[in-house]
């Protein structure tokens, strides 16, 4: 055997020894975090209120990943330490209680205590935008959503029964039932604008994210979101009933009800673009001024 070959498997030796503790660590993370990963892909794939997760969950890699690691990162043993097993407690109750919310709450906080095992706090923070993304790809439990879709439901109802009386078309409303001579209208969760607010206030922190400097700036875009997406939903139920009462009562539902939907949230979304880039040129006169 020849010194060249002998060097080679000490090589091979030292690379596997460094990679080891890598692999184990991954293995534990699946073995232990499996049946959360599995269950959100299924309703990332199959549920129309988590869709955003598609979408959310590889954009966040990427970011991560173009963002890189900062200099000077160092791990922080103990306080990663802490972090999961804080996790894995976690995800040792919710899978007792058969909680799907805490079982992947209890990943996120399980791959965020790796992240400052190896790379410290301060690469946490670095990565702030890909960790806010990934944790809004996380659906909120069942409880939290119907609480926030009622309200939606009937501030849409009141604002599109109010558009409708100022169009003079007869109207009553009766809860989230509008009711129009000889058809009503019922805003379902469906139409409450849960999933157009989730989508825009992840949007708002992407643009804000890779556009705006300042925090407070990122805060009002994405606080911007809120009633942009509330008042939308209220104009979609105006349009619907207008449609019905003055065209077809066919066109409140189906193919053209999908697709107004989808002509409202580009709306909203060029809508909350320009509050961005108002805010962006907010910033640059504000920094010109101080220069």
């Amino acid at each position: 055997m020849t010194s060249a070959t002998l060097t080679l498997g000490r090589a091979d030796t030292g690379d596997w020894k460094r990679l080891a503790p890598y692999a184990a660590t991954g293995a534990a993370f699946l073995v232990l975090f499996w049946s959360p990963m599995m269950t959100l892909g299924r309703d990332w794939w199959n549920d129309p209120d988590a869709g955003h997760g598609l979408l959310l969950a590889p954009l966040a890699g990427y970011l991560a990943w173009k963002s890189g690691i900062r200099a000077g990162a160092k791990g922080q043993p103990m306080a990663g330490i802490a972090l999961l097993l804080a996790a894995v407690l976690l995800r040792y109750g919710s899978g007792l209680a058969a909680e799907l919310f805490t079982m992947r709450a209890s990943m996120l906080g399980a791959l965020f205590g790796l992240v400052v095992f190896h790379l410290g706090f301060r690469q946490l923070l670095h990565w702030w935008l890909p960790a806010s993304l990934l944790a809004l790809s996380v659906p909120l439990p069942a409880v939290v959503l119907g609480s926030i879709a009622n309200p939606l439901q009937f501030r849409a109802s009141e604002m599109g029964a109010g558009l409708l009386e100022w169009r003079h078309i007869p109207v009553q409303l009766s809860g989230n039932v509008i009711r129009l001579p000889g058809r009503s209208l019922f805003v379902t969760e469906a139409c409450s604008g849960l999933r157009s607010l989730a989508s825009l206030i992840s949007l708002g922190l992407l643009i804000g994210g890779l556009w705006l400097r300042h925090p407070a700036s990122r805060v009002l875009l994405v606080a911007a979101a809120i009633p942009v997406a509330m008042l939308l939903n209220g104009i979609r139920v105006f349009l619907t009933g207008f449609l019905v009462f003055y065209v077809d009562p066919k066109l409140g539902e189906g193919f053209m009800h999908v697709t107004e939907g989808w002509i409202i949230f580009v709306v909203a979304f060029a809508i909350l673009g320009g509050i961005a880039a108002l805010l962006n040129q907010t910033e640059l006169f504000i920094g010109r001024r101080r220069a």
